[in-house]
């Protein structure tokens, strides 16, 4: 498994997995993920644009953190370079049914992780049909990707524990 290191910032341009702009919203993003990012073109998928407001509608609007955490992921999604955020296709949305449901039934997965899954392998199609490379944390989704699909690529990365 291929996990970033500090003399292989260089290199193909980057799909963003959800879990990146997460961690760094939390401050967990170790800094060789940003200086990743701005060695490299960054990209995003509408996918995760999704994600992310999926976080804001789950939020308890009572909850007095509510307001905050909505600004950060709201400012995120503004700062997205509008021509650096790209939307799957038809051809990507059917294969990644497909390739969703394989590993579904190889992995045992329930029906609390099917969603899960079917977003996982959107990007990870999208990232290979674009030439890009899905910059992640997330080793056991991408790792069975990658290895049922070994064209994709995937570079990892450790989470920072505050």
């Amino acid at each position: 498994m291929p996990f970033i290191e500090r003399d292989g910032l260089g290199g193909q341009a980057l799909l963003l997995d959800t879990c990146v702009c997460i961690d760094q919203l939390q401050g967990r993003a170790p800094d060789i993920v940003a200086q990743a990012i701005t060695s490299r073109h960054a990209s995003h998928s509408s996918v995760t644009v999704s994600e992310l407001m999926h976080t804001v509608g789950v939020l308890d609007p009572r909850d007095h953190r509510t307001p905050a955490v909505v600004a950060e992921i709201s400012g995120l999604i503004r700062r997205m370079p509008v021509h650096r955020v790209f939307s799957p296709d038809g051809d990507v949305l059917g294969r990644a049914g497909l390739l969703a449901g394989v590993v579904c039934r190889l992995q045992g997965y329930g029906v609390d992780r099917r969603l899960r899954a079917l977003l996982d392998c959107v990007l990870f199609l999208q990232a290979q049909k674009l030439g890009l490379t899905i910059l992640t944390r997330d080793v056991g989704d991408f790792d069975v990707l990658q290895q049922l699909l070994p064209r994709g690529r995937v570079l990892f990365y450790r989470q920072e524990l505050r």
